[in-house]
């Protein structure tokens, strides 16, 4: 689960990158596109990268999930009676909200992959085929916005929690400091995925892109 919970988040720095590309304008967002699917060439035929990048992640994606459910049901075996008295006074909200937000989020990127790639769907009935103007006809509508902040804020908590986990399990918590720095990192990863991606959707609602 640590492992292929890194290969996301290194795969989120790398998707935010490009997604900030968008304010260096049209034609460089597009040309950025572009050149993911040319990348490599000839050694690699046209859209290979993305077909590494996409088994990749979906290697990780089996893991990580098999991992969520392995360890749930350990958890239950080692415990067969409920608490007396149910209280989370000790954990954060981000680890309280890990196996639901790890749900959304997984319905979340079923969507986006539908919006953005595999379906391109553009919710103002334009066109289809220049992902920049995809982008800012799709977050110049409040709503398509507002679902995404509310998958960002998904985002945030998984990581926030997720990278302390990880950094627990690859044993770099073992001092005190070193646990503070986990949970700083944690914190710092959160709010720069969140906010990098987010910045899209607002930029363009608010009319800094167009």
């Amino acid at each position: 689960m640590a492992v292929s919970g890194l290969i996301f988040i290194g795969f989120l720095l790398i998707h935010m990158y490009g997604n900030l590309k968008v304010f260096a304008g049209h034609d460089a967002f597009n040309e950025y596109a572009h050149h993911l699917r040319t990348f490599g060439e000839p050694m690699l035929p046209y859209g290979g990268l993305l077909w590494i990048i996409r088994v990749t992640l979906i290697a990780a994606l089996v893991a990580h999930v098999s991992s969520a459910v392995m360890l749930t049901i350990r958890a239950g075996k080692a415990r067969t009676t409920k608490y007396a008295v149910k209280k989370n006074l000790a954990s954060s909200l981000s680890s309280r909200t890990m196996r639901w937000g790890g749900l959304a989020l997984f319905i979340f990127v079923i969507w986006h992959l539908i919006h953005f790639t595999i379906g391109k769907v553009n919710p103002t009935g334009g066109a289809t085929n220049d992902p920049y103007q995809l982008v800012v006809d799709s977050f110049g509508l409040w709503w398509m916005v507002l679902i995404y902040l509310a998958a960002l804020v998904a985002v945030g908590l998984h990581l926030h929690h997720g990278t302390w986990s990880a950094m627990q399990t690859l044993g770099l918590t073992g001092s005190p400091r070193a646990r503070s720095r986990a949970k700083a990192a944690g914190l710092v990863i959160a709010v720069l995925i969140a906010g990098g991606f987010a910045l899209v959707p607002l930029s363009v609602l608010f009319g800094i892109v167009a």
